[in-house]
């Protein structure tokens, strides 16, 4: 048993080419995080467009109730499914640090957190009033469907599962289509230039849900976030802006929803 054993071992190579175990890795990561929303995303777009009447008089809802009436219930899956929606955030993690390098490597740490702060700030003062003006404008013209950031009861929870959910979105997104994204493209000798569209096309994919102003909003976007990241050579303030930015959204929405008249309801 023990000869048999090691006979099937040894049949596995001991080593891999590198580009072949990146290349594959990337596409694993893709396949159980991003790159599947960006899928689902575009089957939601083909099924919008197919429908009779505008995108605009259609809805696309986010945090919405997992078990309505049972305030606790519902309170285990929103939580359940914002720590699940990280574990490929781990995986990315796990990877880089068997590479020897680890997450601070795309600087996703604690090292310098006042200038990730104040700058996440800056981004998300600029991109906020030009998104919603932009988010506006698309709906107005057709292109987009009407964005419902949250539709969760009134319970006592629901501004810290809101926030809570934001910074996931941030720190998934941010931490696989940047930071990662961009150091394995650059290990398999992707030029910076093909490197950013792969980036910014795919941060726009998984938004085509909300039509295709959801799509080239986040495709710029995607260009500013990879110009700012090559800059500073840090994924944390992009996590800090993408937060803020959600943040605003959907406690925004919240708060405003049916009391001004500019912001679309469903």
């Amino acid at each position: 048993m023990q000869a048999e054993a090691g006979s099937v071992a040894d049949s596995f190579p001991a080593e891999q080419p590198a580009r072949r175990v990146f290349r594959d890795e990337l596409l694993l990561v893709l396949g159980v995080s991003l790159g599947a929303s960006g899928v689902s995303a575009l089957i939601s777009f083909v099924g919008s467009v197919t429908k009779p009447g505008g995108l605009k008089d259609q809805a696309a809802n986010l945090n919405a109730s997992a078990a309505p009436g049972r305030p606790w219930l519902d309170l285990a899956w929103q939580l359940f499914g914002i720590t699940s929606a990280l574990v490929p955030v781990l995986l990315v993690a796990h990877l880089l640090l068997r590479e020897g390098a680890g997450l601070r490597t795309i600087g996703f740490d604690r090292t310098r957190p006042w200038p990730d702060l104040g700058r996440g700030a800056a981004i998300a003062a600029v991109i906020g009033s030009t998104g919603i003006a932009f988010y506006l404008a698309s709906r107005g013209l057709g292109f987009n469907l009407t964005v419902v950031p949250e539709s969760l009861p009134d319970v006592w929870w629901k501004y810290p599962v809101l926030i809570l959910s934001a910074v996931q979105n941030a720190v998934l997104e941010e931490v696989i289509v940047v930071g990662y994204l961009l150091r394995r493209l650059g290990q398999l000798g992707w030029t910076p230039g093909t490197a950013l569209m792969a980036s910014s096309v795919l941060r726009g994919s998984y938004h085509l849900y909300q039509g295709i102003g959801g799509f080239i909003g986040n495709m710029v976007m995607g260009v500013v976030f990879v110009y700012l990241y090559r800059r500073w050579g840090r994924v944390g303030p992009l996590v800090v802006a993408h937060s803020l930015l959600d943040i605003g959204a959907f406690v925004g929405y919240a708060l405003l929803a049916g009391k001004v008249g500019w912001l679309p309801t469903a």
